[in-house]
């Protein structure tokens, strides 16, 4: 992959899987020309996009192998939004309330995975899905041990172990499917469950910016939203829930992945859905499969790929098709 000079203080040691060339030249492109981006002081290690007026992007690279993470934030009348937390690197607080001049924040989580979620500590309060908060309860000061090697070195992003925050704990508010949070006046944001990712997974819908933050349910390198385990984090569910944000496609016009390419046009729903539908259909319909080699010694992992029109691919497991007590493959 070509070199990103990006403008943040963390320097990449290494990869993990190689990433989809078209989403790596979207991401050196923003990172080396768009003009908006800034870094601030209280936080070298984030880099801030701003998409719209009222809605920045703060990119965080991983902490670990895998794909860079956006945290979003919502600037709304009275309260600004922040949507997801990256894995906690730097003062990621000190940054939000510089950016919005100390506004009162709603934070939220798309769902618990580390580079999503391990910045909640920074944060007095987050809400999530109801069945996160148990996972969420779960977090404590050695969630970002496997960074680092036995001497203490990082492992994937060279970086300053001293610029993560102390871990503390922090009240966690669960929320059901449906629930709005009003960021003054007629601004309301929305919480719908879809699943697919993960057992939990959200997407937030900004009822008056008009956007939808999709999580790790939309990517264009790789939309792994059959992952199975559990009873949710499959086609099925997704599906289900892809086929009511279709119905409401009138409602939000961009999207707003946690990875990679972002601002992508509403239509791509129909050909996400198209897809996921054909794998339900047909679950061997696949365009090719990789077969993912446990670091354990154990059996390797087999992910099927089939291409969504226009995109990326989903990716799905023999047991992330249907719900745990219907069909399988």
């Amino acid at each position: 992959m070509w070199p990103i000079n990006g403008a943040s203080k963390a320097k990449r040691i290494k990869w993990g899987a190689v990433q989809n060339q078209i989403s790596w030249v979207y991401m050196k492109m923003l990172r080396e020309g768009n003009k908006t981006l800034k870094v601030y002081d209280v936080n070298p290690y984030v880099e801030v996009y701003r998409f719209y007026d009222n809605l920045y992007g703060l990119f965080n690279q991983n902490l670990d192998g895998a794909g860079d993470v956006w945290m979003w934030l919502v600037i709304g009348p009275k309260k600004a939004m922040v949507i997801d937390t990256a894995c906690g690197l730097g003062d990621l607080k000190g940054l939000v309330d510089e950016i919005t001049e100390n506004m009162p924040l709603v934070v939220v989580n798309t769902h618990g995975h580390s580079d999503h979620a391990r910045g909640n500590s920074q944060f007095g309060t987050v809400y999530c899905y109801e069945t996160l908060l148990p996972k969420l309860k779960e977090q404590d000061e050695h969630i970002w041990d496997k960074y680092f090697d036995e001497k203490g070195n990082p492992l994937w992003l060279e970086f300053d172990r001293n610029d993560i925050p102390p871990f503390k704990k922090y009240e966690i508010v669960g929320v059901p499917d449906g629930y709005v949070f009003n960021l003054g006046g007629d601004y309301d944001v929305e919480l719908i469950f879809t699943g697919g990712h993960t057992n939990e997974h959200v997407m937030f819908l900004d009822k008056k910016g008009r956007f939808l933050f999709a999580g790790d349910n939309v990517c264009s390198d790789v939309t792994g939203c059959g992952n199975g385990g559990g009873k949710y984090a499959n086609l099925s569910t997704f599906s289900k829930a892809l086929t009511k944000l279709v119905e409401r496609i009138n409602e939000y016009d961009y999207i707003f992945p946690g990875h990679f390419m972002v601002n992508l046009e509403n239509h791509l729903m129909f050909s996400l859905l198209e897809t996921v539908n054909a794998v339900i259909n047909d679950p061997n319909c696949y365009d090719y499969k990789i077969t993912h080699i446990s670091g354990g010694g154990g059996p390797g992992r087999v992910r099927m790929h089939k291409f969504i029109r226009g995109f990326s691919t989903i990716a799905y497991t023999e047991s992330g098709v249907y719900v745990p007590d219907e069909p399988t493959i």
